[in-house]
């Protein structure tokens, strides 16, 4: 096996992130779940959703460190599909919080003689945060390796869309020249199309 770029170590750590998230995730969900024994589909999303999204980054990150040359740690394939979790993320997120309106934010003001349910409103409210930042993290993990891989491609390291984030080396000789005068013809093309 090759060893890990320093791009490799970065997606590493994204990755890391993610798992972490989800994992906190899946607990809270859990939780929150048992109170209700599973029956609002509000709560379960999450947990089904931080389920589906725990396998398929553990898989990503075993194929990752397995093969040396997998096709699914190339660019294309892990922005898409970071990008269509992020999506799904969103969409169940907003579905989830809309129904979670009614539950006071400050679960102190439930009495004290409900005390389980004060834990509960405290396991959703930090559900409900976990949630939002989970998607967070997966839309900038998308966007960043997005805009790292165009500006590499830019740059004239072609092979970037053909080669695992993990084991991305610059290869010396593709760098685009940036001249005065080549700068000025793109700053000139860039002002007559904008007009």
């Amino acid at each position: 096996m090759s060893p890990l770029s320093s791009v490799g170590k970065k997606v590493l750590f994204g990755y890391g992130v993610i798992i972490f998230l989800n994992i906190l995730v899946l607990a809270l969900s859990n939780k929150v779940n048992n109170f209700q024994d599973y029956f609002y589909m509000a709560d379960i999303f999450p947990l089904v959703l931080s389920s589906v999204t725990l396998f398929i980054s553990v898989l990503m990150l075993a194929l990752d460190l397995g093969l040396s040359n997998s096709p699914t740690a190339r660019p294309p394939f892990e922005i898409g599909l970071v990008f269509v979790l992020s999506i799904l993320w969103l969409a169940f997120n907003a579905f989830s919080t809309s129904r979670w309106r009614h539950i006071p934010l400050n679960c102190s003001s439930i009495p004290a003689d409900f005390s389980d349910v004060r834990s509960w409103c405290k396991d959703l409210q930090a559900l409900k945060a976990f949630v939002w930042v989970n998607w967070v993290v997966l839309f900038l993990v998308g966007i960043v390796t997005l805009r790292w891989s165009v500006t590499q491609h830019q740059s004239g390291q072609k092979h970037v869309w053909r080669t695992p984030l993990s084991r991305f080396a610059r290869r010396e000789g593709h760098k685009r020249s940036t001249t005065v005068a080549s700068g000025m013809t793109q700053i000139d093309d860039f002002l007559r199309f904008s007009r």
